[in-house]
């Protein structure tokens, strides 16, 4: 090669990284299920319902809000595989539906509100003085109200609706967040590397970027997990106390409370699937949250 010729990788070795970087990802994924059975069950819940919910036209047999008079209290047959509601629409198309609204609202609540929450936490962790105390104090009266009395309170000022639903259920979170991020940012603060980079005169925006947030992260994707399932329980509770998704939106509280208890003795199953569907949902996040604390944390990794 002469000594002119611009430099180029070969192909062969770019393919050899690729490899490497792909069997590196496996080999991740691989050893976690290896040591987190239980957190496999978690993610293959959250998967089924994720699959329920982007797939939901393909996927539900009936249109989840067309009545037929004539199959109503219908039970589970092949024709309608877990039944029919009282208006006779069909319970499985409304489950799947359901998944898509309780996926839309679990995750827009707890990214909004956990990355604001993160934003608040480092924040006052770094700069610390009247900030801190002041944020702080903004915290502990907004974490003095369970969540769902908070949520109702926001949904009583702003309406019903999936959007108003939201906002009332990612204000609540934002403390809760807030508070974990500032506990686990406060030591990082006093470590020697964020002291030279102030000595080098770096600004507070690429400390607290480059030194607080990547350190702060492994508890702050785990909360994100437990939020996601808080986030539908809550919607759940409110649409069944007529405060949040309001008809013909399909949502799985909604199904409680057309049928929990007017239809429980004569048409049961009105209120368990929808009852099983939540369930599932915040268990399967409950178990990947778990999972991915025992696989995050230094102290419980090589248990």
């Amino acid at each position: 090669m002469s000594a002119s010729a611009p430099f180029q990788f070969a192909p062969s070795a770019v393919a050899e990284d690729t490899q490497v970087v792909r069997r590196s990802t496996l080999a991740t994924a691989v050893d976690f299920c290896r040591r987190q059975p239980v957190g496999m069950v978690g993610i293959v819940l959250v998967l089924i319902i994720a699959v329920a919910g982007l797939g939901a036209e393909w996927i539900a047999p009936y249109n989840p809000t067309s009545n037929d008079f004539g199959a109503m209290t219908e039970a589970p047959s092949w024709t309608h595989l877990l039944g029919t509601d009282q208006l006779g629409r069909d319970i499985f198309s409304r489950i799947v539906f359901g998944a898509r609204t309780a996926l839309i609202v679990g995750y827009a609540s707890a990214i909004v509100g956990g990355f604001v929450g993160l934003v608040l936490g480092v924040a006052s962790a770094y700069f610390g003085g009247w900030i801190d105390l002041l944020l702080q104090r903004v915290m502990d009266i907004m974490m003095a109200f369970p969540l769902i009395i908070m949520a109702l309170a926001i949904v009583s000022i702003f309406g019903t609706g999936v959007h108003n639903v939201i906002v009332a259920i990612t204000i609540p979170l934002i403390p809760r967040c807030s508070r974990v991020v500032r506990a686990s940012a406060l030591p990082i603060r006093e470590v020697p590397y964020v002291d030279a980079a102030r000595a080098c005169g770096f600004g507070h925006t690429r400390i607290i970027l480059r030194h607080m947030v990547p350190n702060v992260m492994a508890p702050f994707l785990i909360m994100l997990t437990a939020f996601v399932g808080q986030a539908i329980l809550a919607e759940a509770s409110l649409s069944y106390l007529g405060l949040g998704v309001q008809e013909p939106v399909p949502a799985w509280g909604l199904m409680l409370q057309g049928g929990a208890e007017e239809y429980a003795t004569t048409a049961p199953w009105i209120a368990v699937f929808p009852g099983l569907a939540i369930m599932l949902t915040v268990f399967g996040f409950n178990l990947f949250g778990d999972a991915l604390r025992d696989a995050l944390d230094p102290k419980l990794r090589d248990r």
